[in-house]
């Protein structure tokens, strides 16, 4: 564990953090529901959205609509993985740096390196899947900030038939609400790493990636990162920026995801279950 990710563990134990806890992630409401004609109100566990604002050294860079909890990890994870950051250590991640947090509704996350990274451009827009450049400028973008991924022993298939099950045992909020999406890191014999839930794909990977970078566990080199939903060009730029050697879905991916991955050298596999999967990107993997 680095020296930060020490800092920032015995932060999270400070009264800031310790109120931020009690923040709920989902809201119990009433609602009726219709069986065979028959109506009946019932309560209904919903997740919480709520807008959360990315700064990097007091500049915004994002705003973007997230599950509450984790959120040291998302802002981290996503200057990490949009290049923000430009290689220059994280040295302290906090709400606010303008205000009270309290005042902000603990809604806007400043990541600070001391004013070492570069100048962010700021952005007025959400961040969205259709944010950003399209095509092969995309692609030609991401080349020139990032290396294709050194080879790694391909995965077995058998290990990645079986990581979906495994991530569905541990998303939580999922059961209560079945309304959020699912990250997780695991290793070559599919031993999962971590979790995090949100209603964003984008957020939930952010979440795992600022986690392994706050760890010191960075790049990600022969894991494996899993979505659920499909697989769309921004988690594949997000898996390639943190090194990782796999990505999986549960559903497909776009064109532009394919092309990227191949470009990356990153194993794309869409479509997996238990007894089945699509690969992609099969340029590493074995015969």
């Amino acid at each position: 564990m680095t020296l930060f990710a020490r800092r920032f563990s015995i932060a999270q134990c400070a009264g800031t953090v310790a109120r931020m806890a009690a923040r709920r992630r989902s809201e119990t409401l009433l609602v009726t529901t219709v069986i065979a004609g028959e109506g009946a109100r019932r309560p209904d566990e919903l997740i919480v959205e709520e807008p959360m604002t990315v700064q990097l050294d007091g500049t915004t860079v994002s705003t973007t609509m997230r599950t509450p909890g984790h959120d040291y990890e998302l802002a981290v994870g996503f200057c990490h993985t949009e290049g923000l950051l430009a290689g220059f250590p994280v040295l302290g991640v906090r709400y606010c740096a303008n205000a009270s947090a309290v005042d902000s509704e603990f809604n806007v996350v400043t990541v600070e390196t001391g004013g070492r990274a570069p100048a962010p451009r700021q952005r007025l827009g959400n961040a969205t899947s259709s944010c950003g450049i399209c095509g092969n400028d995309a692609i030609d973008e991401l080349c020139a900030r990032l290396v294709s991924l050194q080879a790694t022993t391909p995965i077995p298939f058998d290990v990645l038939h079986a990581v979906p099950d495994a991530v569905r045992t541990v998303q939580g909020l999922f059961d209560s609400t079945g309304s959020v999406h699912a990250a997780a890191a695991f290793t070559a014999d599919g031993t999962v790493l971590m979790t995090r839930e949100d209603v964003g794909r984008h957020n939930a990977v952010d979440k795992v990636i600022g986690r392994m970078l706050l760890d010191g566990q960075l790049p990600a080199t022969g894991l494996g990162l899993f979505v659920s939903g499909r697989a769309s060009f921004e988690l594949v730029q997000k898996a390639w920026a943190a090194g990782f050697s796999t990505l999986i879905a549960v559903s497909a991916p776009t064109a532009l995801a394919v092309h990227t991955a191949r470009r990356a050298g990153l194993v794309l596999a869409g479509f997996v279950r238990a007894d089945r999967l699509n690969i992609y990107s099969p340029e590493r993997i074995a015969p």
